[in-house]
């Protein structure tokens, strides 16, 4: 086992703890990739042989850790490949890591009988097509001719699902660097159905992910929806924009047109999330001169209203659609 996939339970709207937390990862290893907004890979393999501990016992003390310097628990699943800690997280709880043994007959024996949707990767609709033809398992994908599987799901993807339920896990894990993602959620005190109150939201997300890229002088070049639904299922859609920005108007309209194109009727969404990702720094962005003053007059009260929060708290200024 050398690979920990590691879920920190942090409280709502805290996502800027994240960084800090990875920053505990690398004092193990340098090989670590954010999985925003809460959690992480870590490749110990390296930190094995230095520390002379195998990866529980290090993922024991990366939880006492967490909790000591930081005040947040975690949940973490280890294998030897990242497919394999991922699926070994979900059946983790605080205070226990759950972990996948390297040795074939032990991941056998941990992949038989788990639905295929279990699996990374295998989406609704492709575990639906399975199912109608009785690979409803994990053992029972494995154990199916190649040719069945690619004709079912295309060729790249047959053989790709024939590995993976074989145990065959070709991932790697890829640094990379929290920084550049921004995210904010809006969880409704009950499963909401009314459309004007996810537009609500969707505003208030809009403009909390606009004032605090602004005040990190970032702008962002995707704008990425996730909505969560009452029976746990989530939709999500990404949308690069036309420009890199930071302004609050145009990260609105770009969240409207997510959310519209969803299509949603009647659905009972339980939490909307927003996430600005691809941030690099607004002195080196460009954007397109429009000439219109109503464009250049809404950027300089955005500049007064930054101040005016600045000086007397986030809830000082909002739009009056949110006021009441």
């Amino acid at each position: 086992m050398t690979i920990l996939c590691v879920r920190f339970q942090l409280p709502p709207m805290y996502e800027a703890a994240l960084p800090d937390l990875l920053g505990l990862l690398e004092e193990f290893t340098p090989v670590v990739e954010a999985l925003p907004p809460d959690g992480a890979l870590a490749d110990l393999r390296g930190a094995e042989r230095y520390f002379g501990r195998g990866a529980v016992d290090l993922a024991s003390v990366i939880r006492v850790r967490a909790l000591a310097h930081h005040g947040v628990d975690c949940v973490i699943g280890a294998g030897p490949g990242p497919m394999l800690a991922r699926m070994a997280l979900r059946e983790a709880r605080p205070g226990v890591t759950r972990a996948v043994p390297g040795d074939p007959d032990a991941v056998t024996e941990f992949l038989a009988g788990k639905p295929v949707a279990a699996l990374p990767g295998v989406g609704t609709a492709t575990a639906r097509t399975l199912c109608e033809y009785g690979l409803d398992t994990l053992d029972r994908v494995a154990a199916a001719p190649l040719s069945t599987l690619q004709r079912l799901v295309g060729a790249k993807a047959g053989r790709e699902l024939r590995e993976k339920a074989n145990g065959v896990d070709r991932g790697r894990v890829v640094p990379n660097a929290v920084s550049r993602s921004l995210a904010t959620e809006r969880p409704f005190p009950y499963d909401e159905l009314d459309p004007g109150r996810h537009r609500r939201a969707l505003l208030s997300a809009a403009e909390e992910l606009g004032t605090r890229l602004r005040a990190l002088e970032k702008v962002c070049r995707t704008l990425t929806l996730t909505v969560r639904y009452a029976d746990r299922s989530a939709t999500t859609r990404s949308r690069t924009l036309k420009e890199p920005t930071a302004h609050s108007a145009a990260l609105t309209k770009a969240a409207y047109g997510l959310y519209e194109g969803l299509g949603l009727q009647r659905a009972r969404v339980r939490a909307i999330a927003l996430r600005a990702e691809g941030l690099g720094p607004a002195d080196q962005a460009s954007y397109q001169l429009t000439f219109d003053p109503v464009d250049e007059k809404a950027r300089r009260i955005e500049e007064v209203a930054d101040r005016a929060r600045r000086k007397f708290g986030p809830g000082a200024i909002v739009p009056g659609a949110l006021a009441a």
